[in-house]
């Protein structure tokens, strides 16, 4: 589950990491008084969970309360890549000497973590790893060793980051660990004018599996779920919302898994993880490409599928009922192998819908939809 920026930050301090004064409200009114109980001068924030808020005018800069006022008013509501924005987060401004990035996630195909580290904080850090890839460093952590503070000074240095940044390393350790999280991200880690270092923004991605060790209030988890989260969980379907531009539905967590794998490494960012099961049916096929095609960052989508207990045709079936119930408006492209594979093409094959292509394996199918969905990303670009 993807926490809010907000109850990142909140675990942040809970582990002793430095974050400034904040509060969180869904009123406008509100906000100009939290403005000034926080001295006046406040960013304001919406808490959305997914990147891009910036660029999309959800963070803004508010010099008093009246300011607060109108930049919460402006956000509230506001769409952020499918995400409406319900909360804002007003905190006190940072005086900032310097910015960083670090992260911790967990590398499951070398089965171990990785810490991501860079003295360039405050941008994509994607488009940092693009452009210049010596400026982000990649240091594996082995899970039985930790981060020590002997560990977590090889980091640093690594990555070029102050002396102090040490304690903040090994801390965020403590959250990953403790906390039963996936990734924790602070993006910027900042040094301030006074020497501090101080966490700005935070993303953290807890383990589902490990929920019972961590009880939470139900109604938090679901005023915290992603809308398309919540519905796909309200169809039985296994679903999880990702950054990327490229749908993924497959059958099996492994083959979806592998999917995502094989779509990054075509040079493209997988939009979800959605996993039909061992004997979906075609309805159930149909809801997941319902899904998937209801989030506006999805540019190209791609089916995986192997027959096994779930034929090809049933999927097939699904996929063209699909079609009659959802307007196509992105291409899709369908990878059939196994129990009736044959059959589930023929079935696509007579449909015949003019933005929808079959590929004879996994890496081509991963490759035709990385290449649709940069097509369509240069596109949107050249007619803005």
């Amino acid at each position: 589950m993807d926490l809010y920026e907000h109850q990142a930050r909140e675990l942040f301090a809970a582990h002793g990491i430095v974050v400034p004064r904040a509060e969180v409200t869904d009123s406008p009114d509100r906000a100009r008084e939290i403005a000034r109980g926080l001295g006046g001068r406040v960013v304001v924030k919406a808490q959305v969970r997914t990147g891009g808020r910036g660029k999309a005018g959800g963070v803004r800069l508010a010099a008093d309360p009246v300011a607060a006022e109108r930049a919460a008013r402006e956000i509230l509501g506001m769409d952020i890549k499918g995400h409406t924005v319900a909360t804002v987060m007003l905190a006190e401004p940072v005086d900032v000497d310097r910015e960083f990035y670090v992260s911790y996630v967990l590398d499951r195909s070398a089965g171990r973590f990785l810490a991501i580290a860079s003295a360039e904080g405050g941008t994509e850090i994607e488009e940092v790893a693009a452009e210049r890839p010596e400026a982000v460093v990649r240091v594996p952590v082995d899970p039985a060793e930790g981060v020590t503070s002997a560990v977590a000074a090889r980091i640093a240095a690594a990555a070029g980051l102050p002396a102090q940044s040490v304690d903040v390393l090994v801390r965020l350790w403590e959250v990953l660990v403790r906390e039963d999280a996936l990734l924790v991200e602070v993006n910027p880690l900042v040094r301030t004018t006074r020497g501090r270092i101080v966490a700005l923004d935070g993303k953290v991605t807890l383990d589902d599996n490990a929920r019972f060790r961590h009880p939470r209030p139900d109604g938090e988890r679901a005023a915290s779920a992603d809308p398309l989260e919540a519905r796909a969980a309200a169809k039985g379907l296994h679903y999880v919302r990702l950054d990327g531009e490229v749908g993924v539905i497959g059958n099996g967590a492994g083959l979806v898994m592998s999917t995502l794998d094989a779509v990054a490494g075509c040079g493209a960012r997988p939009a979800d993880f959605l996993d039909i099961g061992g004997g979906a049916s075609a309805r159930v096929m149909a809801d997941a490409l319902s899904v998937v095609l209801s989030d506006p960052a999805v540019t190209s989508v791609l089916v995986n599928v192997f027959g096994g207990i779930t034929a090809c045709d049933a999927v097939a079936d699904g996929i063209v009922r699909a079609l009659e119930e959802v307007r196509l408006t992105t291409p899709l492209v369908v990878r059939l192998d196994g129990n009736n594979a044959a059959r589930g093409r023929a079935v696509l094959a007579a449909r015949a819908h003019p933005l929808v292509e079959q590929a004879t394996t996994m890496d081509g199918a991963a490759r035709r939809a990385a290449r649709l969905a940069t097509a369509a990303s240069t596109a949107a670009s050249t007619a803005g």
